[in-house]
Formats: structure tokens, C-alpha cells, sequence
């Protein structure tokens, strides 16, 4: 193994959330001398499944003419009967946290989408069921989490011993930005204010509000007071988000805030000393971005593996 390079695959499940973790997994082990090679709403997650499930064949192919020695897999439950037949390892990588794992994805638990968990966490329409997560953890040969042990210690050791079998833990692994500069616009905007004064919210790329939520948001922070800067996807039924922004609201805050509807550099804005408050929906990588930074920290979960981030920050880290 010394001599030898390892060939890895990867194949996350459709979504930004679960591409950007694989691929920032992928950076790290290219620096150990490895080779590497939202806009769906929640009631038609099935969908995205059955179309995950179809390219099962096509991934077939792929990964025989491939031969990797392992591939890491999340969602695509079928990957592991494909590595036996190659004789190669699955690993089955998760993104989201341990604690919502050991809460309803081990072999002993029995939800389905339809009924309330014992948290009164409500699965979604269409949210990934328990099924295609216990049966991808069942068959996997090892199991990796995004986490550390600090943090997740107990949860991570609990599916070791519900699952019995290998249970690594990555740490946070977040991409370096050291060498990267944040977009002059921002830059220059958020340099007019005081140190820690600025709040910004952003829900990841998942989330999309209803209309009415993305007005009362809005209302909300031009009655805070603050300066802000709001980094969301335009709400259902608006094109863009400046259509979606309450009347007359643009010419009340003046230069005060800021709304945008697409990407930003997320751990570039967390590191800038004007951003004093991070409102966040607890994504997993947004809950380790505001770890490491000096933010306050304010949780607005919306799916189950957020709700029990949340929990986690601050029940039980305390944070």
C-alpha cells in the first residue's frame, strides 16, 4: 500500500450539498497521491431517486472499465453489490450528521416518510427514506462521517456497533481559502462598517422559501436595525429576488443592506471582521463554517439532519 497509488471513485447524491463535501474529500486525498476523477423541490425527491437508481447500469460500466480499488458512495445503495462483483471496497460516506444517523438510519428503528418522529421532526415529502439509508450503512464495507470525535463522538461509536463495522471520521474537511480573495463588491461594502456588526443569513442551496416567509425575513432584518446581508435563492413563484423583496423596502435601507440570490463565498463573508452574526439553516457545512469562525450564531433549521444539528450545537455543544 506504501508504493502503491489508490484509484478512487466518488458518487454523491444529486445535490450541491452532497457534491461540494465529496469533492472537497476528493482534494484532500489528491494531496495524499490519490487520483480523482437545486432546483428540485422536496414532493419530487422521488424522482431525483428513480433517476439516481436508473443510471445504476451506466455507473456499472463506468466503474468496471474503471477498476477502482474503493468507491465511496452515498445515496446509490446499489454501489456495494457492484464493488463485490469487481471485487473492490464501497465506502459509504455521509454529509449530513452522525447524531440524525443514529437517531432513525440504524437497522433497529422502524419510520417511514409518513410519521412524525419522536422529536417531532417531520420527514418532507420525498426526503430520502430510512429504507435507501439503512440498506446503503447495511452494505457498505465501512462507514466514513464528516465529523470528529470531539463532537460526535458517542454517535459515531453507536452505528459502529449497530452496523459492526468500521466507523472513520474525516473531520470537518473544509476547503482552504487562504489564497483566495473575497469579491471586491463585498469586500468594499462590508468595509464600511464597524467590526462585528453586520448580520448575514444565508439557507444553503437546497432551501427555497414561500413567498410570504421570504417578505417576513426581509421585514425583519430592516426592523432589526443592522446592517445585513442576505444571501438566499429567489422564493417560490419569483424569478429573481429582487421581485420578491417587499414593497418599498430597497429605498428604506438604503446602502444598510444587501439581498442577493446566488452563490457567494460563504467562508470568505464568515471571515470578514464586519460579519458579527451568521443566520444559518444548520446544513452541516454551514454548521462547521460557523464553528471555526467568530460569529454569533443564529439556527433556523428546516430539514430533519438540520433540526438535529441544532440540537447538537446547542444542547448539547452548547455553542
Amino acid at each position: 500500500m506504501a508504493t502503491e497509488k489508490l484509484h478512487v471513485a466518488m458518487f454523491p447524491w444529486f445535490a450541491f450539498g452532497h457534491f461540494i463535501p465529496y469533492l472537497h474529500l476528493s482534494n484532500k486525498l489528491a494531496e495524499r497521491g490519490a487520483e480523482t476523477a437545486s432546483d428540485v423541490p422536496f414532493s419530487l425527491y422521488q424522482l431525483l431517486a428513480s433517476a439516481l437508481d436508473k443510471t445504476e447500469y451506466q455507473v456499472e460500466t463506468i466503474l468496471t472499465n474503471l477498476k477502482p480499488d474503493i468507491v465511496f458512495f452515498d445515496f446509490g445503495r446499489w454501489i456495494p453489490s457492484i464493488t463485490r462483483q469487481l471485487g473492490t471496497k464501497s465506502i459509504y460516506y455521509s454529509v449530513i450528521n452522525a447524531c440524525i444517523l443514529a437517531f432513525f438510519a440504524v437497522p433497529g428503528r422502524r419510520f417511514t416518510p409518513e410519521i412524525t418522529l419522536e422529536e417531532k421532526i417531520q420527514l418532507p415529502p420525498g426526503y430520502p427514506s430510512t429504507t435507501r439509508l439503512t440498506s446503503s450503512l447495511k452494505v457498505s464495507d465501512a462507514i466514513v462521517l464528516r465529523s470528529c470525535q470531539d463532537t460526535e463522538g458517542p454517535y459515531s461509536d453507536y452505528l459502529g456497533q449497530q452496523y459492526s463495522k468500521p466507523v472513520l471520521l474525516t473531520g470537518p474537511i473544509l476547503p482552504e481559502t487562504s489564497a483566495t480573495k473575497l469579491e471586491e463588491k463585498w469586500g468594499k461594502s462590508l468595509n464600511k462598517f464597524e467590526p462585528g456588526s453586520v448580520v448575514y443569513c444565508a439557507f444553503g442551496s437546497q432551501i427555497t422559501l414561500q413567498k410570504e416567509q421570504f417578505e417576513e425575513i426581509m421585514l425583519g432584518f430592516e426592523l432589526s436595525g443592522f446592517p445585513f446581508l442576505v444571501a438566499l435563492t429567489p422564493p417560490h413563484g419569483c424569478p429573481t429576488i429582487e421581485e420578491a423583496l417587499p414593497e418599498g423596502l430597497k429605498e428604506r435601507i438604503g446602502e444598510r443592506g444587501w439581498v442577493h440570490g446566488g452563490w457567494v463565498l460563504q467562508t470568505l463573508l464568515l471571515k470578514h471582521p464586519s460579519i458579527g452574526c451568521f443566520v444559518s439553516h444548520c446544513g452541516f457545512g454551514s454548521m462547521w463554517e460557523s464553528l471555526v469562525s467568530d460569529c454569533q450564531i443564529v439556527l433556523i433549521p428546516f430539514l430533519p439532519d438540520q433540526v438535529m444539528g441544532t440540537r447538537l450545537m446547542a444542547e448539547e455543544l452548547k455553542v
